[in-house]
């Protein structure tokens, strides 16, 4: 009896979920969780074309700059997000990157603002099938770096604050409760999302980068979200992070031809 070992499988040929294939994507890969945000960031892209587009994975790849990038979107929550990132590092991602949308639990953020992740509690059993609990849920310090340097420079042309620090990646959006929230916070957590701590974990145990910048779409200490009209804030910081999340990788990428990383 042979058992199955899923990486060997899989590796460098054409993948069960996104339906990608090596020579589809760049080695920097943007990650949003709705589909319908891979159109919004391929308008950023120059010559962006549809590559996949199968279940909630749908991806273009164009180039920013010169440089070679790709988008593909994870679906919600830790599960699919990994999925899409352990497919995407089978044919050549170096660089992974989340954008999305992020809940504020700190009072002074507001609707719109960016916040770049430097760590994320794991609160979600994904993580927990490739390391214990007890290993912490990191992204890529340089690439990280890059992102909050970017952020901060493009931040008064943008009109948005800009944030960093430690997040938390829940499982169950309506299984947070007051109290849960409240705890939240009082650790220090600057916000709460449900895909980043298994992008870093996977990205550390296959040996990529993986980063996050995410827009804030209601601040839950303050009760201050919108759920049922359009909210426009929110649009604008989808608009934002893209912006910021490209220049950094044209930037990042200046660095490492020259040797800097």
């Amino acid at each position: 009896m042979e058992l199955l070992d899923k990486s060997a499988k899989t590796l460098g040929a054409r993948q069960y979920h996104i339906h990608l294939q090596p020579g589809d994507i760049g080695d920097y890969v943007l990650l949003p969780g709705d589909p319908a945000r891979s159109d919004r960031v391929a308008k950023y892209l120059d010559d962006a074309e549809l590559v996949g587009n199968n279940r909630e994975h749908r991806s273009f790849t164009g180039t920013y700059k010169g440089v070679r990038v790709s988008v593909t979107s994870t679906g919600m929550g830790c599960p699919s997000a990994s999925i899409a990132a352990e497919e995407l590092i089978n044919i050549g991602a170096k660089c992974l990157i989340r954008i999305g949308s992020t809940g504020a639990l700190q009072p002074e953020l507001k609707i719109g603002d960016l916040i770049v992740s430097t760590g994320s509690m794991k609160n979600e059993g994904t993580s927990k099938f490739y390391l214990p609990d007890t290993f912490p849920a990191v992204p890529d310090f340089d690439l990280t770096r890059c992102l909050i340097d970017t952020a901060r420079d493009m931040a008064p042309s943008l009109g948005c604050g800009v944030y960093y620090g430690i997040g938390a990646s829940d499982d169950a959006f309506y299984g947070e409760t007051p109290e849960w929230i409240e705890k939240l916070s009082g650790y220090g957590c600057l916000n709460v999302e449900m895909e980043a701590s298994a992008i870093y974990t996977v990205c550390h145990r296959r040996g990529v980068r993986g980063a996050m910048v995410s827009a804030v779409s209601g601040n839950l200490v303050r009760s201050d979200v919108i759920y049922e009209t359009a909210n426009v804030g929110l649009e604008n910081g989808w608009d934002h992070e893209i912006e910021v999340v490209l220049e950094t990788i044209a930037k990042f990428d200046t660095e490492q031809r020259d040797g800097r990383h």
